[in-house]
């Protein structure tokens, strides 16, 4: 082996010498981060006094986490660290051993940690989520003032962006809506005859099913299913978008991210929203009818004549006029989540987890503000 691929290190050394003059603590050989393990062991070996001096003369190389540890332990051991002799070091090693003593009390120092009381706990989070729900509606005004930009001047839209945006939301997630929809159907309309069995109500269970699934069931079921698949989908993509500095350079191109990015997926998803709906409204019923002609010997035909003449149109119509509005909560909240996301990969999940959360309790609140809407109007 050659001497130029044969270099060696010198492992770090520290001995106690008894002079005249004091104790001498003398160092030796390369003081860097890898010996971290054998700096401590040499000196937690020794016995330092509490006066002493310090002779690196025989150091080849020290850096700031060796210089760290090697003042830590001499003043743990009670030395007076500030007013410690230096003496035989290069003047690189010495500057270094230098800018570790000046800082040393900062790093030493724990920082207070205050246990944060009940109270401010409270108001630290009421304030969180006000600052959050501030956010949403000004992305919310913004995206509705170009919204109404886009269509007095329709050649703004993007139509490639538009269509491949509608075939993700809509066109890919028809089969889970059609299966979710359907199994609700079956377990509504289970429950339902479970109880009107014993009253001998049984055609009554088509009203409930037929009433409650174009009202409220289809469209929540849909809007949740949405939420979790489309909404987080959005976080996704302009949040990974964000990190790779793909938004930056749209801005620098001179186009606006708003119509790039957002308002496609804004149009596609309420777009998308009432067609899901009324698959959801389609698939309930079937799902009910299934159950209901073993169960409540309702056969198909009886099924449809009762839900032809009890179920009114103005139940579907609410249901499908809820599903632009709750599609239009959700693609601003993942829109704007995924457009404001830190620039980190942890940020990035945690966004997307909060968009589905957000997304659902929105289009529960929604819900609930129509209910009390309609009830007023007697609709």
């Amino acid at each position: 082996m050659s001497a130029d691929s044969a270099q060696t290190v010198t492992p770090p050394a520290a001995s106690l010498d008894r002079e005249p003059t004091g104790a001498v603590l003398r160092l030796s050989g390369a003081w860097r981060l890898a010996g971290l393990a054998a700096i401590e062991r040499e000196l937690t070996a020794l016995k330092l006094p509490a006066e002493l001096a310090i002779d690196g003369a025989a150091v080849t190389d020290i850096d700031t986490a060796s210089a760290l540890l090697l003042l830590s332990h001499l003043k743990n051991a009670g030395v007076d660290v500030q007013q410690l002799p230096l003496a035989g070091f290069a003047a690189n090693e010495a500057r270094i051993v230098e800018q570790v003593r000046k800082r040393l009390d900062e790093v030493t120092t724990p920082w207070p940690h205050r246990r944060e009381g009940l109270l401010a706990h409270i108001g630290r989070e009421t304030m969180a989520v006000i600052q959050l729900l501030a956010g949403h509606l000004n992305y919310l005004g913004e995206t509705l003032a170009q919204m109404f930009r886009s269509l007095v001047s329709p050649t703004t839209i993007r139509i490639r962006e538009l269509t491949a945006q509608f075939e993700q939301v809509c066109l890919n997630a028809i089969p889970v809506v059609a299966l979710v929809t359907l199994l609700i159907g079956v377990v509504v309309a289970y429950l339902l005859g479970l109880q009107a069995e014993k009253y001998g109500a049984n055609i009554f269970v088509v009203d409930g099913v037929g009433i409650g699934a174009t009202r409220e069931f289809a469209p929540i079921i849909v809007a949740v299913i949405v939420a979790g698949r489309s909404g987080a989908a959005f976080t996704a993509q302009l949040g990974s978008m964000r990190l790779n500095e793909e938004t930056d350079a749209i801005r620098t191109l001179g186009l606006s991210t708003m119509d790039v990015l957002v308002l496609p997926r804004v149009f596609a998803l309420m777009a998308a929203m009432p067609l899901l709906v009324f698959v959801g409204d389609v698939m309930s019923l079937l799902g009910a009818m299934l159950i209901a002609d073993p169960m409540l010997d309702i056969t198909p035909t009886t099924f449809l004549g009762r839900l032809q003449e009890n179920l009114a149109l103005k139940h579907v119509y609410v249901g499908l006029l809820k599903a632009p509005v709750f599609a239009l909560f959700i693609a601003v909240i993942g829109c704007r989540m995924g457009m404001t996301v830190q620039r980190d990969t942890r940020a990035l999940g945690v966004a997307t987890t909060s968009t589905v959360v957000q997304s659902i309790v929105a289009v529960i609140l929604l819900d609930a503000g129509f209910a009390v809407l309609f009830q007023e109007l007697d609709i």
